[in-house]
């Protein structure tokens, strides 16, 4: 490939198809016919020697080559973009496009305040949230259109962390704690074991239903209790903290949630909660994002926002009560629920 003569305008084609799979979807969000948009592709195919996309289904799969490539590119494009737009980011006569990932239990607290600072402060700007399956979503900021990740992000965190303090590094990754909690145990509300102290030997001769948003088949809880050499008897695994809370309210089944994500459930009142027979790292909600989106014009305001909305859930709701009012500062509050 001559780089020289290679058409920079098909880099953004490419860019778009990378980002939606899609290639109708892309030449709608280019203002290109579906045909042009193939054409250009074809256009770079030939220049890169690489197929680049392949059908799947409803939509295109990318090469190996497409995979390494795309960083750069959108890197190369968000550098330039940042170069030819304003800075300036006025929220009230905004029209973009944030994209959010984090799991169903964290939206479900964190995007009603979100939806509510959106409508009253900038109705322009428009939210995707997609579904965050892992622990550590460096690699998915990396390659995929994401603005901002949100959970329980204990390894990436780290990892992070640690390279902040190597004077010599660049960071990749931002990031910013928005709230904490501590796990507890949860089961019916008329659950035999509800009605007592719960023991280790109680906990563990129980059957359990596992939260793993990754689908592993175990977690924490089990890494925990193999250190104290016991072990649980694990009947299901899901991935969703809302179906957890049903399963649970209506079987024998105990769960372990963090006590922040109980409301998400909908299922406070045929539940029961008790304090776990073992000792478990605090739960620390964080905000990660890469550093090189963050120029992007309003990434400042919407990790903003997204901290202020995290106030929201900590403050306690009763069924039928007003909600609480949104928090007018961009700071998070910060503290524990026990």
């Amino acid at each position: 490939m001559n780089f020289r003569t290679l058409d920079l305008n098909l880099l953004r084609v490419f860019d778009e198809i990378m980002a939606e799979r899609n290639i109708t979807r892309a030449a709608a969000n280019l203002a290109m016919t579906q045909p042009a948009v193939s054409n250009a592709l074809k256009r770079l195919r030939e220049a890169l020697g690489d197929e680049l996309v392949v059908r799947s289904g409803y939509g295109v799969e990318p090469t190996p080559t497409a995979l390494s490539l795309w960083p750069s590119v959108r890197e190369a494009l968000a550098r330039l973009r940042a170069a030819f737009t304003p800075s300036s980011f006025v929220p009230a006569e905004a029209q973009v496009t944030f994209n959010l990932a984090m799991a169903d239990a964290t939206a479900s607290l964190l995007i009603p305040p979100l939806v509510a600072i959106i409508e009253r402060e900038a109705p322009g700007v428009t939210l995707r949230v997609l579904p965050l399956t892992t622990r550590d979503p460096r690699h998915l900021l990396a390659t995929q259109d994401i603005d901002i990740a949100v959970g329980h992000l204990p390894n990436a965190i780290s990892a992070v962390s640690i390279e902040e303090m190597d004077p010599d590094a660049t960071p990749e990754f931002g990031h910013r704690r928005l709230y904490s909690s501590h796990y507890a145990c949860v089961m019916r509300r008329d659950h035999p074991l509800a009605a007592q102290e719960l023991t280790l030997d109680a906990y563990c001769a129980a059957h359990h239903l596992l939260v793993s948003v990754s689908g592993r088949p175990y977690g924490n809880i089990d890494e925990t209790l193999a250190a104290m050499g016991r072990s649980r008897r694990i009947v299901l695994t899901v991935n969703q903290f809302f179906t957890a809370g049903i399963v649970v309210a209506n079987s024998d089944l105990l769960t372990v949630l963090p006590r922040h994500f109980l409301a998400s459930t909908g299922t406070t009142n045929k539940v029961a909660v008790r304090p776990l027979p073992m000792e478990l790292p605090r739960v620390d909600v964080e905000a990660l994002w890469l550093r090189r989106r963050a120029s992007r014009p309003g990434h400042e305001w919407l990790r903003a926002s997204i901290a202020r909305a995290a106030a929201a859930p900590l403050r306690e709701r009763t069924p039928g009560a007003s909600p609480p009012p949104l928090p007018s500062e961009p700071d998070a509050l910060e503290g524990t629920l026990a």
